[in-house]
């Protein structure tokens, strides 16, 4: 049954995309969109990480825009003010906080939820920590240094197998 499990939670029906990119060039600073950017070893080149961490990148499920933009009354959300650095469709991000992924030519490792700051009451206004709770999406930790653009493919790296031989 484990492994039947296993199979069911790493099968995805397909690849996701990247929709947006940003990057946020200091504290409490506005987001940029980019179109392309390096991933580097500590974030997204011209964001403010300056060290690895666990947290290096986070990444938002596209589709959750509309919920959250549905929750605070509005019809759509400008990604900028979510402050998230990639936003991907067509792929079940939740699914992917705990495997590698594959973004572009870099490949990350999810760590964890991304939970909204205090920051989306000044940015979204009133309410705007509720609608974000639950749809703010993944963190991820950089674990192969590469290149992100907009319509890049986004999937989960397939795990690699060790083959060991015994010497005669």
């Amino acid at each position: 049954m484990e492994g039947h499990l296993n199979s069911l939670i790493t099968t995805f029906a397909q690849p996701g995309a990247v929709q947006w990119l940003g990057v946020r060039p200091a504290r409490r600073e506005p987001m940029v969109e980019v179109r392309s950017t390096e991933i580097t070893l500590n974030c997204l080149a011209g964001d403010r990480h300056d060290s690895p961490s666990k947290r290096a990148v986070s990444l938002i499920q596209w589709e959750h825009l509309a919920v959250i933009a549905s929750l605070m009354g509005n019809d759509a959300i400008d990604p900028l003010l979510l402050r998230r650095n990639i936003v991907v469709s067509g792929i079940n991000l939740l699914g992917l906080r705990k495997a590698e992924l594959r973004v572009g030519s870099g490949l990350l490792r999810g760590t964890g939820l991304c939970a909204p700051c205090s920051r989306m009451e000044e940015t979204l206004g009133k309410g705007g920590y509720s609608a974000v709770r639950g749809h703010g999406g993944i963190t991820a930790e950089v674990v192969e240094v590469g290149v992100v653009n907009v319509g890049d493919v986004v999937e989960m790296a397939p795990k690699v197998t060790p083959v060991f031989t015994t010497n005669p």
